[in-house]
Formats: structure tokens, C-alpha cells, sequence
């Protein structure tokens, strides 16, 4: 098996790709010759990213019968200094509300997905740190950012 897409040039810097029957516009800010009718690609790698492990959470908690009241994902990528400009590391920033009872499997949840299922994670993990906190109810409950830093 494996996943296929198309990219069509539109004209200036736009490119629209069909993944899975949807339209995905890339383009450019009017800087640079686009005009700015959709965000530039290299992002997506980190939408990709916060996607997969958000799906993985929602639903590793719905096969126990839980549900998030909230669920929303910061994703930062640190871009290099120098061409070619790509990421060099990303930092997630779950932010979870529920029943307080639920926040060891929440936690838990997130720690299935980026240790054993996401499989962007794991892409991303052979090229770059990619860490990760837990704030659940307000409260941080978990942050590698510093181990990571601490081994670089």
C-alpha cells in the first residue's frame, strides 16, 4: 500500500495538491511572486505532525470509553540558519481539558502515540528532536523539552 498525491502548478507560486480528494492550495506571500491564497509547504509537515498524534489521542481515549472535553495542539518547528532551510526541531504543546479522573490516560495517550503509533513522529524523530508537553485542566503535567535539550 501506499498514499499518492497530486500537485497541479496554478499559476505564479500557487500549486494545489489532491490528497485523497481534497484540495490542499499552497502558494506564496505577494513578496516572493505568490499571492497568498494558501500557506507556504513547509508547514504542513507540522500539520501533519499534530494531526496524526491528535487522531492518535482521541482515539486511544475513545477505545476506554473517555472523551476530551478539549483537545487543541501548538506545534513549533525551529528552522535552520542556513539554506537549505528545514527544521531542525519541534516542540508540541497538547492542551487538554476533561474529567480530572481522565488525566493519567490522557497522559498516557500521548505517550502511546509519540513513543509507538504516530507515525509522523516517528518520521520526523529520525531527522530532528521532536519533544512534547501535556497541559491538562491548566496545569502542566509533562515536558521533555529541557531533557532534549540537555542531550543535544
Amino acid at each position: 500500500m501506499k498514499h499518492e498525491i497530486e500537485t497541479q502548478w496554478m499559476g505564479k507560486m500557487q500549486f494545489n495538491a489532491l490528497v485523497n480528494g481534497h484540495t490542499l492550495v499552497m502558494d506564496a506571500p505577494e513578496r516572493v511572486g505568490g499571492e497568498d491564497h494558501g500557506p507556504i509547504p513547509k508547514p504542513f509537515v507540522l500539520t501533519a505532525l499534530s494531526g496524526c498524534t491528535g487522531m492518535d489521542v482521541v482515539s486511544l481515549l475513545r477505545k476506554q470509553g473517555k472523551e476530551l472535553k478539549e483537545l487543541n495542539l501548538k506545534v513549533s518547528g525551529e528552522i535552520s540558519k542556513q539554506p537549505p532551510i528545514e527544521y531542525v526541531a519541534a516542540h508540541l504543546v497538547y492542551e487538554m481539558r476533561g474529567q480530572a479522573e481522565d488525566e493519567p490516560a490522557a497522559l498516557e495517550a500521548v505517550m502511546t502515540s509519540q513513543e509507538k503509533i504516530c507515525g509522523v513522529s516517528h518520521m520526523l524523530k529520525k531527522m530532528m528532536p521532536v519533544t512534547w508537553q501535556v497541559i491538562y485542566n491548566g496545569r502542566e503535567v509533562f515536558n521533555n523539552a529541557a531533557q532534549a535539550v540537555a542531550l543535544a
